[in-house]
């Protein structure tokens, strides 16, 4: 028997405000801090927590730079963050889209 596919979801994806990162910044080239936190609406400290993750899990990068004289981060996905993302998209339709249980 085929295990189901929900053994293959990534952990780290799977959270729901990481979830709506990566799926904003697999729709961006790059994404600065207030614009990402504005977007899925989370505060400060809960989109810093849920990057820092997902830094440390060599999905995301970061950027640091000034427009003017004011300080800002941008983030994007990673080579191995946007494969991540990827599988994470197909196991989910593999669930969706797998055939329901006989009986």
């Amino acid at each position: 028997m085929t295990p189901h596919p929900r053994h293959r979801l990534d952990e780290l994806i799977h959270a729901p405000a990481r979830l709506s990162i990566m799926a904003a910044l697999a729709a961006a080239d790059e994404l600065h801090f207030g614009y990402l936190r504005d977007s899925i609406e989370v505060s400060d400290s809960l989109l810093s927590k849920h990057l820092s993750t997902l830094e440390a899990a060599g999905y995301v990068v970061a950027r640091k730079g000034y427009v003017g004289k004011r300080p800002r981060t941008w983030f994007s996905l990673s080579v191995g963050g946007r494969a991540a993302y990827d599988a994470y998209l197909d196991t989910l339709r593999a669930i969706v889209e797998g055939s329901a249980p006989s009986g």
